[in-house]
């Protein structure tokens, strides 16, 4: 008969060490951020910088410019028409003032608007009428 020795039968608390608990202060300064102590040159420079901000923001404010809403549309012109806009554009050019079709137009409505009511009417007449609209297209 051989002999041999029983196999000892280790339980789970023998085989596993058992670690011990984390204190909590260890844990706290783990956490902690390491502070920086702060000059007071840099202090005064970042409340300059703030103070100047506020300044800037409060300034543009009051001297905001509200645009007025632009509205887009589209006209029909006979071609005189737009040749009298080319020929306004390149005297203003000649005498150094660009200028855009749409501005030609927007002086155009200024000066109708100061004409009394009887020379407005003559105005009116002489425009010659277009048909409006877009043209149709010719199918074949």
């Amino acid at each position: 008969m051989s002999t041999t020795k029983p196999k000892s039968k280790k339980t789970a608390t023998e085989t596993h060490e058992i670690e011990p608990p984390i204190e909590k202060e260890v844990t706290r300064k783990i956490s902690k951020k390491p502070s920086i102590a702060k000059s007071s040159e840099t202090t005064e420079i970042k409340v300059a910088v703030e103070t100047l901000e506020k300044e800037v923001k409060s300034s543009s404010k009051k001297n905001k410019i509200f645009k007025a809403k632009v509205i887009r549309d589209s006209f029909s012109f006979p071609e005189q028409d737009y040749l009298k806009i080319s020929e306004l554009k390149k005297t203003c050019l000649a005498s150094g003032i660009h200028v855009k079709k749409g501005e030609i137009l927007r002086a155009g409505l200024h000066l109708l608007s100061k004409l009394s009511l009887a020379e407005l009417k003559q105005a009116v007449e002489q425009v010659e009428k277009v048909q409006t609209g877009r043209p149709s297209s010719s199918k074949n």
